[in-house]
């Protein structure tokens, strides 16, 4: 049965809607970052750029790196965004906007967020890149979907048990990045752990100006949680969103941040934006091989 047009939205020249990209516009291999003006700063290292949009907070370049296509695309901020982003990419490799039904062969893309995060630990230091194995989302939108087929219950029972997480916030997801692209882009200079996805910036992070907030102490049951070994590294607000639709739709998905700030030793990168350009090289050189 054809999807209706209230539910795919298509541009009158065939894009789809909230990202004004055609199949032909992507690569399979796509990096998301949260900035628009950060995708100038990772396409500046390509040998040659074939294509470019804009669209509201979505950008989006794709070319050529070593001989390797890539995209690029700013999602901006938060799960929400997400939502749109991955739900669209998935529209232009696996539905034919034609005929707007889903193909029957799929397409699975490989999807690496580029970010910024504050480590949580200090033996995690600035200037360091971690690379989220799980996703911790705290926010509620991919509750939404059936999640719980690629979710991890056990993760997400003793993340509620040892935060007393007040379940009216609704029930957090656990969501495992991709092994292939954790092997395809590892090495000895990456902390692994678990990268919790925040809805807001403000109160769901912690921070208070002039609202209380339900759980003040969360930040800090946040730094010594632990499963099996494997602790919360940083906060942020895409990764589990990524994580999640990624795995339902058969795409794979991982997240890798600069760290920038310590908050645990309270230090803070003398040259945050080298840090992040080395995390950009260093991604599309793996990339690239």
């Amino acid at each position: 049965m054809a999807i209706q047009q209230s539910e795919l939205i298509l541009n009158p020249d065939g894009s789809v809607y909230h990202l004004n990209l055609k199949p032909e516009n992507i690569a399979h291999d796509i990096i998301f970052v949260g900035d628009q003006d950060r995708v100038a700063k990772i396409t500046k290292h390509f040998d040659s750029i074939e294509f470019s949009t804009q669209k509201r907070e979505f950008k989006t370049q794709t070319g050529t790196y070593k001989g390797k296509r890539i995209t690029v695309m700013s999602t901006g901020i938060g799960p929400d965004n997400i939502d749109i982003v991955i739900n669209e990419l998935d529209a232009l490799v696996n539905i034919d906007l034609k005929t707007r039904k889903p193909k029957e062969k799929l397409t699975s893309l490989n999807i690496i967020r580029i970010g910024t995060s504050g480590s949580l630990h200090a033996d995690i230091p600035v200037d360091s890149f971690v690379m989220a194995q799980f996703g911790l989302g705290l926010d509620n939108m991919l509750r939404s979907y059936l999640i719980d087929s690629v979710s991890n219950a056990a993760i997400e029972d003793a993340f509620i048990q040892h935060t007393n997480w007040d379940l009216q916030k609704g029930r957090p997801t656990v969501i495992p990045g991709s092994p292939i692209l954790e092997k395809r882009l590892d090495s000895n200079r990456i902390y692994k752990g678990i990268t919790a996805t925040a809805g807001g910036f403000y109160g769901p992070q912690g921070r208070v100006l002039r609202l209380n907030i339900q759980d003040p102490e969360l930040n800090s049951k946040m730094d010594n949680f632990s499963f099996e070994g494997t602790r919360i590294t940083n906060l942020e607000m895409e990764t589990s969103a990524i994580y999640g639709l990624s795995a339902l739709l058969g795409h794979q998905a991982l997240s890798l941040n600069a760290i920038i700030a310590n908050r645990a030793s309270g230090n803070f990168s003398s040259d945050p934006y080298k840090a992040v350009d080395e995390l950009i090289e260093y991604t599309l050189n793996k990339l690239a091989e």
